[in-house]
């Protein structure tokens, strides 16, 4: 199983970004299985789940993006979502997909820079 996560990039504060992920390998009884999130991992720091996603909707939302950020998911194509708007420089770090609880392997993830 691959969990491929892209869409980062160099925004300015207050911007937004839109992150996806693709569960690549996993069947998709599998996928619909589980709860499915983005985890954020800040420069020098332990990487911390700030959204996750259910099988028919229900999410939740770490303090810290409350408000700012989207969370959702296509489960026919075994895909995650993660719109972020109004963001701050200290959303900056590598996003990654995963399951929640999460799977050993967990990708490359993909950059966001929030500059100020």
């Amino acid at each position: 199983v691959q969990l491929q996560a892209s869409g980062g990039g160099l925004v300015q504060a207050g911007g937004s970004l839109r992150l996806s992920c693709t569960a690549t390998g996993m069947i998709t009884s599998v996928f619909n299985a589980n709860v499915m999130a983005w985890y954020h991992q800040a420069p020098g720091k332990q990487r911390e789940l700030v959204a996750s996603v259910s099988l028919r909707g229900p999410t939740t939302y770490s303090d810290s993006v409350k408000g700012r950020f989207t969370i959702s998911r296509d489960n026919s194509r075994k895909k995650v979502y993660l719109q972020m708007n109004s963001l701050k420089p200290e959303d900056t770090g590598v996003y990654f997909c995963n399951s929640d609880p999460p799977l050993d392997n967990w990708g490359q993830g993909t950059l966001v820079t929030v500059s100020s």
